[in-house]
């Protein structure tokens, strides 16, 4: 007779944990945005410069995620912690944020991505195939979605081929081009003709952020974790740690090898390729671009649907979201919710006269949402330290308070630098963000007076 669950399963080993976490952070972003710093930002030594500054805030924000993840090893991650640091008002607004903005919009930005990569490999354009994107986009959630629901270990299973893939795929670029006698190093330091404006940077900073997004994803699915205080932190540091040193090395590659005058308009690592071993290498790396993007919308499909999961499962939110597979062991409600709401988004947001406008729509306010989350998230060491401080911690955060305050003072001033960017030029789409952020907390109020039932205590150390 089959097993019937009710609840998530710890199936998730070290190695499918590396290939969860490094899977979901290097998705797009290392291929698609380095056309669009270049295109805001001519100077080679600002850009390397955001590279690094941005890598450090993420190594302090995982070196101190690895104490909250390790202390509270609970399914839901995010959401566990800051319930557990700010009450459920607190929570409940960030259920809210990842169900109607961050979740949906970032998604629906990687498959939006893997659409325009379809069209270029096909040898068509967007107004050519007004519906091309959107179709093929919607497509590749409802597949992955499918195989998440279908089981643990086949969904952790299809991130750790994806893994492999683009992380092998992002070496040779980086050994391939530094070894070109094509490169000039010179371009690393050159200063540009005119000097960068301050609006210049800050918008540059948005893409940059939206690359280093994803360290923080693991955390979710910690309840499903086999693994141990300590292992899960080494699990962490390595895992952001070698993608951080991927991103750099991969941008000091891009700007040996092509000028950065050249780079707005192409998929600089396919360009990369075809400059140093032809059409067919080219198409090879093009292809390895795809393998990351889905390895990546399949990270977030598996990783995100756990906080709804979660929410729903501690009483606030509605019931169904908490639902498991009873042969699968899958939160599927939480999953097809995510998913629809994703497409919904791709249909809703499309520009008929513009259509490659539609991945910049989408993630316009995910920046701002996911990365106010993250800041509250970190911040939380500092309220378990006090409350919590008797508990017992596998790990602690090395160099404690200053790593995680780097991390606060960062993403506050990239934080900053976007919005002040995005207003100045008359967009007000991060503002929205923060608009859905502030509806959260009368919709709790609603939620508590109207539908509230039960609510589960928040989790502790010694009960997570």
């Amino acid at each position: 007779m089959s097993v019937i669950y009710t609840d998530v399963r710890r199936a998730i080993g070290f190695w499918s944990g590396v290939g969860l976490l490094v899977g979901t952070m290097i998705g797009g972003g290392v291929f698609r945005t380095p056309a669009s710093i270049a295109l805001v930002l001519a100077d080679p030594r600002q850009i390397l410069g955001l590279w690094v500054f941005f890598g450090v805030v993420s190594m302090c924000g995982a070196l101190t995620l690895a104490e909250l993840a390790t202390l509270l090893p609970r399914t839901g991650g995010v959401y566990v912690y800051l319930r557990a640091a700010y009450g459920d008002g607190a929570a409940f607004v960030f259920g809210w944020l990842y169900m109607f903005a961050a979740v949906p919009s970032g998604l629906a930005a990687l498959a939006v991505f893997f659409g325009e990569l379809v069209l270029g490999l096909a040898g068509t354009t967007s107004a050519a195939t007004p519906w091309g994107i959107p179709v093929i986009a919607a497509g590749m959630i409802i597949l992955f979605s499918a195989a998440n629901i279908a089981g643990q270990r086949l969904g952790s299973g299809i991130q750790n081929v994806f893994a492999v893939i683009k992380v092998g795929a992002l070496l040779v670029l980086i050994v391939v081009a530094l070894a070109s006698s094509q490169g000039e190093a010179a371009r690393w330091f050159a200063a540009p003709a005119t000097s960068s404006a301050a609006g210049d940077l800050a918008a540059a900073t948005k893409s940059v952020m939206f690359t280093f997004n994803g360290w923080v994803y693991i955390c979710l699915v910690g309840g499903e974790l086999k693994l141990n205080g300590r292992r899960l932190a080494r699990l962490i540091f390595a895992g952001t740690g070698a993608v951080v040193l991927l991103y750099v090395l991969a941008n000091v590659a891009y700007i040996y090898l092509i000028p950065l005058d050249a780079m707005p308009g192409k998929v600089v690592a396919r360009e990369v390729m075809e400059r140093v071993t032809g059409p067919i290498g080219g198409a090879i790396m093009g292809l390895c671009i795809m393998a990351s993007v889905c390895g990546a919308m399949n990270g977030v499909i598996f990783t995100k649907s756990r906080v709804a999961y979660a929410l729903s499962r501690d009483g606030l939110s509605f019931a169904v979201l908490g639902r498991v597979h009873p042969t699968r062991a899958t939160p599927y409600v939480s999953i097809l919710i995510q998913g629809i709401v994703a497409v919904i988004l791709i249909f809703a947001l499309r520009d008929p006269l513009q259509p490659l406008r539609l991945f910049d729509r989408l993630i316009a306010y995910f920046i701002m949402v996911e990365w106010l989350a993250l800041l509250f998230t970190i911040g939380a060491v500092f309220v378990f330290r006090r409350t919590m401080a008797a508990a017992p911690r596998p790990y602690r955060t090395p160099g404690y308070p200053v790593v995680p305050l780097i991390f606060i003072v960062g993403t506050v001033l990239g934080l900053g630098a976007i919005l002040w960017s995005a207003c100045s030029h008359g967009d007000f789409s991060p503002l929205f963000g923060l608009g859905i952020v502030a509806a959260g907390f009368p919709v709790y109020y609603v939620w508590r007076r109207w539908f509230g039932g039960a609510v589960a205590p928040a989790a502790s150390a010694t009960g997570a």
